[in-house]
């Protein structure tokens, strides 16, 4: 491309020499590119490995709060067992109360029985003691009736 007076626009005159100068300044050769190119692989390479730290750090970070929860865990189990341990232990010790109050109601019982058999004892007792007597009562009532009802037949027939 050869650069001549009647190429270029009317007012500006541009040589060969120019035009290199300005293309050569202007448009970046291969070399700068290769240049680019390498820098922006070492920032790839520098930001590949700052995330890997990253990465590796945050790994590290959770696998001490998984092992302190693990360990919490663990201590909350213990403290777990313990207290099942000690309710355990409470309920051995309403069982055995509850096993002295049945001993309790079984005793209670068994002199209730003892009670109820003496009263039914004594009302049978009683009740014979009284039997001849109510017999006597219901005799003596017997004979004034009829002794009323003869009385009254016998005012009625005028026979007294």
């Amino acid at each position: 491309m050869s650069a001549t007076p009647s190429d270029s626009p009317p007012g500006i005159a541009l040589d060969q020499k120019t035009m290199d100068v300005l293309v050569t300044n202007i448009i970046p050769t291969s070399k700068y590119f290769e240049v680019r190119f390498d820098r922006v692989q070492q920032q790839i390479a520098q930001l590949g490995t700052s995330l890997q730290r990253q990465i590796a750090n945050v790994n590290d970070t959770l696998q001490r709060q998984i092992d302190r929860i693990n360990v919490d865990l663990v201590e909350f189990r213990k403290d777990v067992d313990k207290r099942f341990e000690q309710v355990d232990k409470r309920f051995e010790q309403v069982d055995k109360r509850f096993e002295q109050v049945d001993k309790r109601f079984e005793q209670i019982d068994a002199k209730l029985d003892k009670l109820l058999e003496r009263i039914d004892v004594k009302i049978d007792a009683g009740l014979r003691e009284n039997r001849a007597m109510i017999i006597r009562l219901f005799s003596f009532t017997l004979l004034f009736t009829a002794l009323s009802v003869t009385g009254m037949f016998a005012k009625m027939f005028h026979l007294f």
